[in-house]
């Protein structure tokens, strides 16, 4: 890994969840009413785990899914797999919890800072309804969003980049120009990297052990990791000179 200079890119994209909403905090929160009702006794590692392999088969499965429908079934799913099933209420209710995820508590400046420098985008595995509600969190004005309703598949496949970058290009911005920032080496890294971009590892989960609710990825290397987002804007202001 090397550190990459922020002043060669005119773009930067980002993965929201994991990167930017704290997803598996989200997560674990929506899924506790049902956890209480049927008394799950598992730990919230299994549980992260147990959901991330869950909603990567069904988005692969299923890649026009709507994203609160896919977590709706993620939930069924989990309520199969612990032998605790979960009613159609507590379904219902998990595919629409994307809306009280919070923010990481870094990102708002974060992303204030950058929006300076840089047009931003957004390249997210959720629908357009849900993206609106994280994006009051998150307090700018992103340039571009690209979502999974929008091109009808969920990240690792490549159509989210493909068609960010397209949409890049008309506003003026070569791929030259563009460095993808992300949390989930699965479902970002991996595909960013196919087709040519660097990227900015925010590995969140650093110190945590284990995958979470993000799936095992084939190998790749990023150009730069950091714990937070943060620490990126740390890095870009020491090379802008303060």
């Amino acid at each position: 890994m090397t550190e990459i200079r922020f002043g060669d890119y005119a773009a930067l994209t980002f993965d929201c969840y994991g990167t930017l909403i704290d997803w598996e905090r989200g997560i674990l929160a929506a899924l506790q009413p049902w956890r209480q009702r049927v008394r799950l006794d598992v730990d919230r590692e299994t549980l992260l785990v147990a959901f991330g392999e869950i909603e990567s088969g069904l988005e692969a499965a299923h890649p026009s899914m709507l994203y609160p429908d896919l977590l709706a079934e993620v939930q069924r799913q989990l309520g199969t797999r612990f032998d605790a099933p979960a009613t159609d209420a507590e379904a219902e209710a998990f595919g629409r919890s994307v809306k009280d995820w919070p923010a990481f508590p870094d990102s708002a400046d974060a992303l204030a800072y950058l929006k300076r420098h840089h047009k931003l985008a957004i390249l997210s595995n959720v629908d357009r309804a849900s993206f609106a509600h994280s994006a009051k969190k998150l307090g700018v004005t992103f340039d571009l969003v690209v979502t999974a309703q929008d091109v009808g598949s969920y990240k690792p496949a490549l159509a989210h980049f493909n068609v960010g970058l397209e949409r890049l290009a008309a506003m003026g911005v070569d791929r030259s120009k563009v460095l993808h920032v992300a949390q989930s080496l699965f479902h970002d890294h991996v595909p960013a990297k196919k087709v040519g971009l660097p990227t900015v590892w925010i590995n969140r989960r650093g110190g945590k052990g284990g995958e979470g609710a993000t799936p095992s990825a084939e190998p790749v290397t990023p150009d730069l990791e950091v714990p937070s987002m943060a620490a990126l804007v740390e890095i870009h202001r020491r090379q802008a000179g303060g």
